[in-house]
């Protein structure tokens, strides 16, 4: 028989986690080895089981984002040979891009259910595409990366509707060089 796919779930709703391992279990080529809780029962069983792919919430303990910090310290105790699938509800750029560099694979939101057993086998498979769920995060963050760190802040007052005057007086510059400044951002993100 074919090796199946050994999964830990780490997830601390208990509808989640049995709605999440009773799907799964249906699939003929994954296991689910562990379906842990917290994020010391994670590290802990990370150590004694042989896992290729954890499906990790992002938040197990209240509004904590501890399973950012789970996957960061997973990665380090296996020396990145587990691939990491976030599984959450949140959706904000900022946790988004966290979320890839502490070094998950993939980044699902719970209502894409449905997609879950497809990303497990490619993360297993060393094929994992990002989920549209976050790929539109991350092409536009790979886009920002251009900007200067001035650039970015005045970019990103502008987003939220400040005018080329009020940002001058906020960031205590003269408005031509915000002029300038927005010249090359433009320059920089239309190429």
């Amino acid at each position: 028989m074919e090796h199946k796919i050994r999964v830990m779930l780490v997830e601390d709703d208990s509808f989640w986690r049995e709605q999440l391992v009773a799907d799964l279990n249906k699939e003929t080529d994954i296991e689910i080895v562990k379906a842990a809780s917290t994020k010391r029962e994670a590290l802990e069983e990370a150590g004694i089981l042989d896992i290729d792919v954890v499906l990790m919430d992002i938040n197990l303990t209240e509004n904590q984002l501890d399973g950012l910090e789970t996957t960061k310290e997973l990665m380090i105790a296996t020396k990145s040979k587990i691939k990491i699938i976030m599984l959450t509800s949140l959706t904000e750029k900022e946790i988004i891009i966290k979320a890839f560099q502490n070094g998950a694979v993939n980044y699902i939101n719970k209502s894409s259910f449905s997609d879950i057993v497809r990303a497990i086998r490619e993360a297993y498979a060393d094929q994992a595409s990002i989920h549209s769920d976050a790929a539109l995060v991350m092409r536009e963050e790979i886009r920002f990366m251009q900007l200067s760190p001035s650039e970015r802040e005045i970019h990103e007052l502008k987003e939220r509707g400040y005018s080329r005057t009020e940002i001058a007086e906020l960031l205590s510059k003269s408005l031509n060089t915000i002029k300038t400044q927005i010249r090359s951002i433009r320059s920089k993100l239309l190429k």
